[in-house]
């Protein structure tokens, strides 16, 4: 089952998007540095809030599955673009950081370490954007 994306442009090289199921909307911006004002997230902005909301989301899904606590992780994404061979999204740089109240063994960092990285935003990227990730665990 398919889910419906509405995108208006609305002027100004802003356009309002309706997430279809349940109607809420938000704005884009073009970026500052192709014309546009950076008053809301760019459409190259949202493929980086959707890897770090992906990556934190199925890691959720995981650890619930195991009786992990993940309350308080922060996924951070720094979005690089490039212009080479044309403007695109060069390299997406992950940072995972797990709370002090967070107690994960060696087997389930690395089964965290696992999920985020076959996420289906991760999965569905080009290949020649470079994607790193880091995790910082507490101690």
């Amino acid at each position: 089952m398919g889910v419906a994306i509405g995108i208006d442009y609305v002027g100004e090289l802003h356009c309002a998007v309706t997430h279809g199921p349940s109607s809420r909307t938000f704005t884009t911006d073009a970026p500052t540095d192709n014309g546009g004002k950076g008053e809301a997230f760019s459409p190259t902005d949202l493929v980086a809030a959707a890897l770090g909301s992906c990556i934190t989301t199925v890691m959720a899904l995981v650890a619930d599955r195991h009786g992990l606590d993940l309350d308080g992780t922060r996924v951070e994404v720094l979005k690089e673009m490039t212009s080479v061979p044309r403007r695109r999204i060069g390299a997406l740089a992950v940072t995972v950081t797990f709370p002090a109240a967070c107690e994960l063994s060696p087997e389930d960092r690395a089964r965290l370490e696992r999920t985020a990285d076959t996420c289906p935003v991760r999965q569905s990227l080009h290949p020649d954007i470079d994607v790193a990730m880091r995790f910082v665990y507490p101690g």
